[in-house]
């Protein structure tokens, strides 16, 4: 199985604003900020953003002192929920459409795929969000920032 662009720039979103900041200071990151330190185009991390704001995931403040936040509801957030809620509920194969697959009424690999996708997600089921920062990966994600202060 193989993860949207979309949904990967989801995850390496969370785990940058899941880095605590400086002792005492609530980390936080503007969209362009975060999009600048994952190398991809601003536009395409605004969309992630928003739709990581619609799962309750990420908060967006405006203004002085605003940028994006993980909500508490984001840490605890389970890989495996959020990958389905980003990637939907898409067929690993298309076996209908225009040309639907002559196989489709007598196939087991429909079905042997769709098991394999499900194990995937559950594999993914007791990682949080707050897991995929541990060290190593939390100091790199913060040697990544591109506030200078």
């Amino acid at each position: 199985m193989r993860l949207t662009k979309f949904t990967d720039l989801a995850l390496r979103a969370v785990m940058r604003l899941a880095v605590p900041g400086t002792p005492g200071e609530e980390p936080s990151a503007t969209t362009r900020e975060v999009a600048e330190v994952m190398a991809v185009p601003y536009a395409h991390m605004a969309k992630v953003v928003t739709r990581l704001q619609h799962l309750g995931v990420v908060e967006a403040r405006r203004g002085r002192g605003g940028g994006l936040a993980l909500t508490e509801t984001g840490r605890r957030a389970s890989v495996g929920w959020l990958v389905r809620m980003l990637e939907g509920e898409e067929e690993v194969v298309a076996c209908e459409g225009e040309t639907p697959c002559p196989l489709r009424a007598a196939c087991r690999l429909r079905g042997a795929l769709r098991q394999a996708q499900e194990a995937f997600y559950r594999t993914l089921d007791p990682l949080t969000v707050t897991d995929l920062i541990e060290s190593p990966t939390g100091p790199v994600l913060l040697s990544l920032s591109t506030r200078h202060d």
